[in-house]
């Protein structure tokens, strides 16, 4: 049976620990229909859960902590998605699922061919927020403010960084395996691709060009298979 997982700040009094979160009230008591006696789990983003049991459910919701323990699912590299802001709910699709299979930070990137330009971010954060939950995570990724493709490829320091496109050479587990480093960049185009312009300024700051197989990928769906690649290698 699933146990239903909460992010949120909590305050832990003696055994129990108490739950003010008027959405995270408002979820469990109107949304699930949880009842007293049953379990949840709760998050403090930090990898600390706790298995509690429901006491009592008024504007506030009263628990007793039954276990706890550190989150022990999240990768010891830091995965960096950048990937172009995408039309309709294609971005909202490609952020939910890099997140469910464990990228830790993603920024909304403007590249020379991306149409649509900005994000509506409090509707973003949710999706994030709900699928590190969902997805069992012990953290929640963070959402980077939306950014130029020409900006961040000038700033210093980048850490090892993947540039996905057909040109490059198939990257796989095993390669990524091999991968030293603590933090990797994984830059997705938007649906027209990337210029020739782009291509050529990756190579110039030493990004390593990779592809992920032989067909023309949708951008949603590229996101989705270098984050799942890189975060499970």
């Amino acid at each position: 049976m699933k146990i239903h997982r909460f992010f949120g700040k909590f305050v832990i009094v003696d055994n129990g620990i108490k739950i003010e979160d008027k959405e995270i009230v408002h979820q469990i008591k109107n949304v699930l229909h949880l009842k007293i006696g049953e379990r949840i789990i709760l998050c403090d983003e930090n990898k600390n859960e706790w298995t509690v049991e429901i006491l009592h459910m008024e504007k506030t919701i009263k628990t007793k902590i039954v276990s706890s323990e550190k989150n022990k699912n999240e990768s010891k590299r830091n995965i960096h998605l950048y990937v172009s802001i995408l039309k309709k709910e294609n971005f909202e699709l490609a952020v939910q699922k890099a997140v469910e299979v464990g990228v830790d930070t993603i920024t909304p990137l403007i590249t020379d061919r991306t149409v649509k330009l900005n994000i509506k971010r409090e509707r973003i954060l949710k999706i994030i927020k709900e699928a590190a939950e969902q997805s069992e995570r012990g953290i929640i990724p963070e959402l980077k403010d939306v950014a130029r493709y020409i900006d961040i490829i000038k700033e210093k320091g980048m850490s090892t960084a993947f540039f996905c496109d057909r040109s490059g050479d198939l990257i796989s587990h095993d390669s990524v395996r091999k991968i030293k480093g603590e933090t990797i960049d994984i830059f997705i185009g938007p649906e027209g691709g990337w210029s020739e312009s782009e291509l050529k300024s990756a190579k110039e700051n030493k990004f390593v060009i990779v592809s992920l197989g032989k067909f023309t990928l949708r951008g949603e769906t590229a996101a989705i298979i270098a984050s799942y690649i890189f975060s499970n290698s």
